[in-house]
């Protein structure tokens, strides 16, 4: 299986056409009444615009019938007048469809925020950030773009061309017939649709994943520079370039072919018009002024003509960008963290795991016969799934404290996802109070279990704000109170204490202060079980026990579950829970696991030789 293809199994989903146009239709339908008004005012200054060349077929024939001064006089001030009428209802008729555009774009990126927020942290992992970035930044663009401008011109020009067509068969059918000259370039047209769809999702797609490869080279450069990948990192941008640019000469070329068609069918209708027209009138079967104005309604066809080529590119992209931005709402958990106000109707398609219905009854969280593998790549789509968790199972008391410690790739790592409900089992349960972990609805499983790593993120705001996102409602006093338990005894020395700015103009906290501030969060949100994998890795020894210590104190009567190397967070521990191979192999308190002999026993003696000798 290439990494092309293996990148494709684990992205996030775009929707089908069928799926899109429900969406469009769903958008339109909840702003009906500005969409309505948009139409009825398109629709009079087609209407108005109509006259002016019917008014000039008048003029001609009086003219030419030997007709006086005062009947040119007359109408000639009614073709100002409808030109006028016409200037500003097209004036309000794109007014109406910017308000429609705006209002329609501001709930696409609602929706938008809702559903990449409502992502599980796996599928985000999984899909990578640059796929995600791409669709929260260039394809909302796109769209935004495409209601604000694109599509008003699109509708008021579609409206017009319809109305030119008709007033051409109104005044006389066989003039009506040259029309068929524009067939040449709905031909054109429809040659380009059929393929400008998957041409221009391709196009976003290649444009993910060189974001993503960007993103995660940038991130990660300094290990890039230390293990001197820098060669292999530019070989695999270069390649993502050209799949770009392959991408990118695909859309180039069907428009290459599009629109010199629709070129030729602008001049051809005319063409026509006048050779049939001149032949007709010639023999008395017509009159001159209905010539006239049927050459100038289809001379003035070409304006709209050109002006849905023009937006047709953009249309075709945007409607491949709406289809990516719509697909996150197909990603397993997205529809059960989008507020029922703003949820779309229908509701996207649920998630492989049920939501939960019933309520935990108590805290007690258990591992029922549990085994867990991650996504094949390297196998490819239909190979059989390693298992990292091998038939685990553990019963996690009401308020006790257990360590997970094992080797690295022992697989406790992967427990702590699965007993957070970051991930569900291929098989087995994981289950608080009787209810399936991974089901529950996000805001009830942020009150049940939080997962605390060592990768943590420093939000842009003040100190108070990075705080207050665990307890909007916490008071200064409780925000002080859990940084004090913590440790992070640095944010009083800030210069304006709560109210200093982190980030770029502000303080820069470092890797162990931003630990701190996601322990501080932790103690604010104060969940029944805590999770700890590695949550205290960046800070020194002594800080991170007494850290540990503090929160074991802070967090009395709450369950805490430590994911560490570090023995001696095993050795406060109620019990100790030793994995191996992703069996777990050894279960009891830290005296009758050494007095065991064991595994643990050995990592004991190990570790404590080490902090001797340190």
């Amino acid at each position: 299986m290439t990494a092309a293809s293996a990148r494709a199994d684990s992205a996030l989903p775009v929707a089908d056409p069928a799926t899109t146009r429900r969406a469009a239709l769903r958008l339109v339908r909840r702003d009906g009444r500005a969409f309505a008004l948009t139409l009825t005012l398109n629709a009079l200054a087609a209407a108005a615009g109509l006259a002016g060349p019917w008014l000039l077929g008048r003029i001609v024939d009086t003219v030419r019938d030997g007709g006086g001064v005062h009947t040119v006089d007359r109408l000639a001030p009614a073709i100002l007048v409808c030109a006028v009428a016409q200037l500003l209802l097209a004036r309000y008729a794109r007014l109406a469809g910017y308000r429609f555009g705006e209002r329609t774009l501001a709930r696409v990126r609602e929706q938008y925020v809702d559903r990449a927020l409502a992502l599980p942290a796996a599928t985000v992992e999984r899909a990578g950030t640059g796929d995600l970035t791409a669709r929260g930044t260039a394809d909302v663009t796109a769209v935004a773009e495409t209601l604000r401008d694109a599509a008003p011109e699109v509708f008021v020009a579609a409206v017009q061309a319809l109305f030119l067509l008709a007033a051409v068969v109104v005044l006389d059918p066989r003039l009506g017939a040259c029309g068929l000259g524009l067939l040449c370039g709905l031909f054109a047209v429809r040659w380009y649709l059929r393929r400008a769809s998957a041409a221009y999702l391709a196009e976003g797609a290649a444009a993910s994943a060189l974001a993503e490869l960007l993103a995660a080279t940038a991130e990660g450069a300094r290990t890039v520079e230390a293990l001197g990948l820098g060669e292999r990192r530019t070989a695999a941008c270069e390649e993502a370039v050209g799949r770009c640019r392959r991408t990118r000469t695909r859309t180039l070329f069907l428009r290459s072919v599009l629109l010199p068609a629709v070129d030729a069918s602008h001049v051809l209708p005319v063409v026509g018009v006048l050779l049939a027209g001149g032949a007709l009138q010639s023999r008395g079967a017509l009159s001159l002024g209905v010539v006239v104005s049927a050459a100038l309604y289809l001379r003035q066809l070409s304006e709209p003509l050109e002006t849905i080529l023009f937006r047709v590119e953009q249309l075709q992209a945007a409607t491949a960008a709406f289809a990516r931005v719509e697909g996150l709402g197909r990603a397993p958990g997205t529809a059960a963290a989008v507020p029922a106000a703003r949820r779309p109707r229908p509701a996207p398609e649920p998630s492989p795991v049920p939501a939960a219905t019933a309520a935990p009854a108590d805290d007690r969280i258990d591992v029922t016969a549990v085994r867990y593998a991650y996504p094949a790549a390297a196998d490819g789509p239909h190979a059989a799934p390693r298992d990292v968790l091998h038939g685990v199972d553990l019963s996690v008391r009401p308020g006790e404290r257990l360590a997970v410690v094992g080797p690295s790739g022992a697989g406790k790592s992967t427990l702590g996802r699965l007993l957070a409900g970051v991930d569900a089992p291929r098989s087995g349960s994981v289950t608080v109070g009787g209810v399936p972990v991974a089901a529950l609805d996000p805001e009830v499983l942020r009150r049940q279990v939080v997962l605390v790593t060592q990768e943590h993120h420093v939000f842009l705001g003040t100190v108070r704000d990075n705080l207050r996102i665990a307890a909007p409602g916490a008071g200064d006093a409780a925000l002080r109170a859990a940084l004090a338990a913590v440790g992070a005894d640095w944010a009083e020395e800030l210069p304006a204490g709560l109210d200093t700015a982190l980030g770029a103009g502000g303080h820069r906290p470092d890797g162990a202060q931003a630990q701190q501030l996601a322990l501080a969060r932790v103690v604010l949100a104060d969940p029944h079980t805590l999770i700890l994998d590695e949550a205290t890795a960046l800070l020194d020894p002594r800080t991170a026990r007494h850290t540990e210590r503090a929160l074991a104190a802070v967090l009395t009567g709450r369950t805490v579950i430590a994911i560490a190397h570090r023995l001696h967070t095993a050795h406060d521990a109620d019990r100790v829970a030793v994995m191996e191979g992703g069996r777990l192999t050894e279960l009891g308190t830290h005296d009758e696991l050494v007095a065991a002999g064991g595994a643990y026993a050995a990592l004991w003696r190990s570790w404590h030789g080490r902090e001797a000798d340190g």
